[in-house]
């Protein structure tokens, strides 16, 4: 089960990683995904902020379920946005920023329900 978790957490990071260089640069389709959206600049930047964040905290194993739990924020935000604004095919791109958000969604609960017993220590306050 360690190796499936490594998998999960390579895979939501890989696909959370590649799409920031279209994030960060401005990249037309990114531009046009935001503008959309009505949250161009800031949401792009910002969801780009966020994506590393989620990486980061799911690549480190003691930070992963905080990681994944923002990475299906993120995700349920892209998912949504597809469904009801953006549709499935943007750009004539076949669905794949769709799927990739699926996939990687997936990973992210995966991730959760491996370490669902670490939540109740999460919001446990320490003072």
């Amino acid at each position: 089960m360690k190796t499936l978790t490594w998998i999960a957490r390579i895979v939501a990071a890989v696909i959370l990683l590649q799409t920031l260089y279209f994030k960060f640069s401005g990249a037309d389709e990114s531009v046009y995904i935001f503008s959309t959206l009505g949250i161009e600049p800031y949401g792009r930047i910002g969801s780009g902020i966020a994506e590393l964040i989620a990486t980061i905290l799911i690549l480190v194993p003691r930070t992963t379920l905080i990681g994944a739990i923002m990475g299906c924020g993120v995700m349920t935000g892209a998912i949504f946005s597809h469904l009801f604004v953006l549709g499935i095919v943007v750009q004539n791109d076949g669905g794949e920023l769709f799927i990739l958000a699926i996939i990687t969604f997936i990973c992210c609960a995966f991730l959760v329900f491996q370490n669902k017993n670490k939540i109740l220590d999460l919001l446990k306050l320490k003072i």
